[in-house]
């Protein structure tokens, strides 16, 4: 019975999925109620024939999750809205974290107001203050804010994060910042906000903690607060496969189950008469319920925490009503309670991450050993399992994987979830009863978290730490998935070991080696910047790197290279900066340190912070047949944007002119010496600044067709209205970053040149703004 409960329970939870994944696949969300015929009639028919159940299950699924999706994308701030100054009152939530720009916050806007008239909207925005912020800026803090908002937008790269997709599925409906100005005022505070008890919990763990680094982990293993860990640490992390411990992971709650069912152990040992009244086991799984939900609290409350919690509930649930409940049936208990909660957590990695997880341990370690020989090895199997299992979801969604993160796994998750989180808990109830008990339990926490840390900063440079693969195919995917699991199904597959041929075509690229002549060129999506991948058969070269803000946010290393690492770049043989502007060279740092062995050249060499030679006219190369030739700057010629490297790429069926962000000024001398040759492509001077593009250099360059690399609504309004009427005028066609993305054209050889792609058409979605 209960084997047959399992199996209806998994069996509802796949089919519900199945609809729900099934308009993941969309590029428009069609009307829910169009399946609300078919549901109908498949339910009515379900009764005598039984495969008609799953269809309306499958057919419900994806009706609600179109439901969920179109009331998600109509909570988004109006288009009419976006650029205008809204005076808003709301709710800081989340916790503030301050860079050294600004403070980035979460805020709940409940009222909103133009020109004193109020507006029908309201939602949740993610928000800079810039410049001197206020410093009592602290969670479940209300106020009056004056902000610029527009929809949420992402860059849209091979490899790139999708920053659209995940707005939607952490509900935020737009972004931007606070206007400087005397209407910004606060109103108060709301009563009842976890996110400010986990704000006085970090600051009292910072008090005890005298290593800022260690209280910055502690804080982290501890409430989720991870504000104090910098790039170096997630790049640990990442190198150990192990962020889903630095955020508390669903394991995490599971430890503080355990705690609760400890704390309810020991109530009953000290007072045995309360066993007359309710028996142990239903007061222990209420206690274990009742303490992961708190923690999970703490913890933010993330897609692997709920995840937990909902499994917590349905085994508390069954254990109340003296009923077995196996894990199968548990995990689709809470696959189910997910999907109708929020179907919209299919989009997160974390959704993935933490189901398949699960599924492969259940499967594949049905069988348990005995004493401690069987715990170390289910421990010792386990973290090899999930690491080879979750290798092609890890690629998927952050193109890269650790080839140490079994091992790293291995150390760090007994120690964190045995030692550091029972501290950190102990420390926690400590500082709710009597503050000063706090400090012993959070001192040795924190220094069990340094010496593991010191452990894991070695083992971030072993090789094989940071394994980057091509962008993979959905086919690739799944292929590989089946080979984990064929690897690892307990004993009686025949040929066990073949499931690693279907690892392989993880390695494949996901495009045919170009034609020898051939070049292949990207305008990668940098916003407000450039960025530029030239390959050839076996050369690659980056033109500029994108912009380095003052937060630390690098496109260097969040974009270019990401792209570079989905698209199979090994090695790139040359990295050109066209000069020293931070849009265009801010990310040069990052890009060198990934490929050291790159010969480096600048427009501005002194003005660049890492070694640089000059470019200057007369430079030619060629690579696999495709000519490269510096066109400019001469030896004593310009200054600034003046001073960019210009680069003529020519096959013998096309040519493409690189310009940095030269002007009008000295665009006649590059016209003067651009040979004739081949139909040319333009990657627009200054972002289509209304300085470039002067009818000097488009008489001589005759372009087909000009790609400008702007950001999306910049403040400096480029591509500029006259420029596009010039292009216009002369029949010249373009396309622009902002509204497509990254652009890859191909320069043949033997054909004209033409574009292959626009990421934001390629990977469309209903997502999509």
């Amino acid at each position: 019975m209960e084997r047959a409960g399992s199996v209806t329970a998994g069996a509802t939870a796949l089919a519900l999925l199945s609809g729900v994944l099934a308009v993941q696949a969309l590029t428009r969300l069609p009307p829910w109620w169009w399946m609300a015929g078919p549901i109908v009639l498949l339910g009515w028919g379900a009764r005598r024939w039984r495969p008609a159940r799953w269809a309306a299950l499958f057919l419900l699924g994806a009706a609600w999750a179109i439901w969920r999706g179109s009331l998600a994308l109509d909570a988004r701030l109006p288009r009419a809205l976006e650029g205008a100054d809204m005076l808003v009152e709301g709710t800081l939530s989340d916790l503030p974290r301050r860079d050294s720009d600004g403070v980035r916050l979460s805020f709940q806007i409940a009222h909103a107001s133009m020109d004193g008239r109020p507006i029908d909207w309201r939602g949740q925005a993610k928000l800079v203050w810039y410049g001197d912020a206020p410093a009592h800026l602290a969670p479940c803090s209300r106020w009056r804010l004056l902000l610029k908002l527009k929809r949420p937008r992402g860059l849209i790269n091979p490899g790139g994060f999708d920053s659209e997709r995940s707005a939607l599925e952490r509900g935020i409906d737009a972004t931007g910042y606070v206007r400087e100005g005397p209407l910004n005022q606060p109103l108060g505070r709301r009563l009842g906000c976890v996110d400010g008890l986990r704000d006085r919990i970090a600051q009292a763990i910072d008090a005890r903690v005298s290593d800022p680094h260690d209280a910055a982990l502690l804080k982290a293993f501890a409430v989720g607060d991870t504000r104090g860990l910098n790039q170096d640490d997630w790049e640990v992390a990442r190198a150990n496969g192990i962020p889903h411990l630095i955020s508390i992971s669903g394991f995490h709650v599971g430890v503080a189950a355990m705690f609760g069912v400890g704390l309810a152990w020991m109530l009953y040992l000290a007072c045995p008469r309360l066993a007359l009244r309710l028996p142990r086991p239903p007061a222990q799984a209420v206690a274990a319920a009742l303490v992961a939900l708190g923690y999970g609290a703490l913890a933010g409350m993330g897609l692997p925490t709920v995840r937990t919690l909902l499994m917590i509930a349905v085994v508390a649930l069954a254990r109340c009503q003296r009923r077995a409940s196996g894990g199968t049936q548990s995990l689709a208990l809470a696959l189910l309670a997910i999907l109708l909660a929020d179907p919209l957590a299919v989009l997160s990695a974390g959704f993935w991450l933490s189901f398949v997880g699960v599924s492969f341990l259940m499967l594949c370690l049905s069988v348990r050993g005995h004493g401690w020989l069987g715990f170390l090895r289910e421990l010792t199997a386990g973290q090899l399992l999930m690491t080879c299992s979750l290798l092609p979801l890890t690629v998927w969604f952050f193109g890269q994987a650790s080839l140490v993160g079994g091992l790293s796994n291995l150390l760090a998750v007994p120690v964190v979830s045995f030692l550091i989180v029972p501290l950190a808990l102990f420390g926690i109830v400590c500082w709710l009863l009597t503050p000063m008990l706090s400090g012993p339990a959070w001192w040795l926490a924190a220094k069990v978290a340094h010496g593991q840390w010191w452990l894991l900063e070695r083992m971030a440079h072993w090789p094989g730490a940071h394994w980057y693969l091509p962008e993979p195919r959905v086919g690739t995917l799944l292929l590989a998935t089946i080979g984990a699991l064929w690897l690892f199904i307990p004993r009686g597959m025949p040929l066990r070991a073949l499931g690693l041929l279907l690892f392989l075509p993880l390695l494949w690229p996901i495009q045919a080696p170009l034609p020898m002549g051939a070049a292949q060129v990207y305008v990668l999506d940098v916003g407000q910047g450039l960025s530029v991948l030239l390959r050839t058969r076996h050369h690659a070269m980056l033109y500029d790197a994108g912009a380095r803000y003052r937060s630390g946010f690098d496109l260097g290393e969040a974009v270019v290279l990401p792209a570079l690492h989905a698209l199979g770049v090994e090695r790139l043989d040359m990295l050109m900066i066209s000069h020293a502007d931070n849009d265009h060279a801010g990310g040069a740092a990052a890009v060198a340190n990934a490929y050291p062995s790159a010969l480096r050249y600048a427009g501005e060499p002194t003005r660049m912070n890492l070694p640089m030679q000059a470019c200057h006219a007369g430079q030619r190369w060629q690579w696999d047949g495709v000519r490269f030739s510096v066109l400019y700057p001469g030896d004593a010629t310009g200054q600034g944007n003046d001073r960019s490297c210009v680069l003529l790429v020519q096959t013998a069926g096309g040519r493409v002119l690189l310009t940095g962000d030269i002007t009008a000024r000295v665009e006649p001398l590059v016209a003067h010496v651009l040979p004739a040759g081949p139909p040319l492509v333009l990657v627009a001077p200054h972002h289509g600044s209304r300085s470039s593009s002067s009818p000097a250099l488009l008489a001589v360059a005759q372009p087909r067709l000009a790609l400008i690399s702007a950001g999306w609504r910049n403040r400096f309004g480029h591509p500029h209205a006259q420029v596009l009427a010039r292009y216009r005028e002369a029949g010249i066609a373009w396309l622009n970053t902002a509204d497509s993305g990254a652009i890859e054209l191909m320069l043949p050889v033997a054909a004209p040149p033409r574009w292959e792609s626009r990421e934001r058409v390629l990977r469309a979605a209903y997502w999509r703004e």
